[in-house]
């Protein structure tokens, strides 16, 4: 099983699994970002990333309009379906236990879903970006623009929210509504502003790992709406409080996962990655808690 695996082989699926991780942590930062400023776990953040695909490769690229046109305008819909959700849905259970919140998305992710299947075809199809067509070596192994765009991009954004969260006042407002809202309220802080500004930068996340995941896998609804499942996973790996941590999570998923293809015997539970991983975080976090609590009491 070992023998077979060449250095090439690693070298490959290393670079496909660091594409991969950052579309997963594109994807995750979203979730964390509305997590922090709402306290809701978005599970229709995968589904609003399909819909945006479809319908940039659906009505734009297929069709033979410019696509310079139909990324924005695609983008433009994730946003506003972030938005419609967190400005009209969520608000109606905004008192409301965290796992009822949880299953208002469920319920808006599947609506999407089911409308992605009535629209367009079924079958699998693929995505091309005008950066696929630059490529180059490295180490032998030939790399897209795309894939180096993606990575660039999931550091980018991590970088750019941060600096967002703690050096702008919006950020700062969604910062302390993260920790606590209804002390928040009280001093001044503009609750619906910072809610609106958490969902719209959730929405243009979902909609461009979408866009990106429809390039890199594959362009199918079902694959794209549980895009939200390894997100999650890295949303876990940060607490959905850290960035930083959340791009390492999505990051990690990615390349575990993509090793693992390396080895027959253990591919077909690659799916697991992210549950494993995920589980393993929560259970390290648990085990820290349990010590600092026992010290205390001693």
């Amino acid at each position: 099983m070992f023998a077979e695996i060449t250095s090439k082989d690693v070298l490959t699926f290393l670079i496909t699994g660091l594409t991969v991780g950052g579309i997963y942590a594109l994807s995750a930062l979203g979730l964390v970002v509305v997590h922090r400023a709402t306290g809701v776990i978005n599970f229709a953040q995968g589904a609003i990333g399909a819909v945006t695909a479809l319908v940039y490769s659906q009505e734009f690229v297929e069709k033979g309009r410019s696509i310079w046109i139909g990324w924005p305008v695609s983008l433009g819909l994730a946003v506003v379906l972030s938005l419609f959700y967190g400005r009209v849905m969520a608000p109606r259970l905004a008192h409301r236990d965290a796992v009822v919140k949880a299953i208002g998305t469920l319920g808006f992710a599947l609506f999407i879903l089911g409308f992605c299947g009535w629209k367009w075809t079924a079958r699998v199809m693929g995505l091309d970006l005008p950066t696929d067509t630059t490529k180059f070596e490295i180490f032998g192994v030939k790399v897209t623009l795309t894939k180096v765009f993606v990575m660039l991009l999931a550091a980018a954004v991590t970088v750019c929210i941060t600096f967002y969260l703690n050096k702008t006042r919006m950020g700062l407002n969604m910062r302390a509504l993260a920790n606590d809202r209804e002390l928040s309220s009280m001093i001044g802080v503009n609750v619906l502003r910072a809610e609106t500004m958490a969902w719209a930068i959730a929405g243009l996340l979902a909609g461009q790992s979408g866009i990106l995941f429809a390039n890199v896998v594959r362009l199918d609804a079902i694959s794209l709406t549980f895009l939200v499942i390894p997100a999650i996973g890295a949303a876990v790996v940060g607490q959905l409080r850290s960035l930083g941590w959340t791009l390492f999570g999505g990051i990690l998923i990615g390349v575990v996962e993509a090793e693992i293809t390396n080895f027959k015997s253990l591919s077909e539970y690659k799916s697991l990655t992210e549950l494993v991983i995920g589980a393993g975080v929560v259970l390290i976090i648990q085990r820290k808690s349990t010590i600092s609590f026992s010290s205390a009491d001693a």
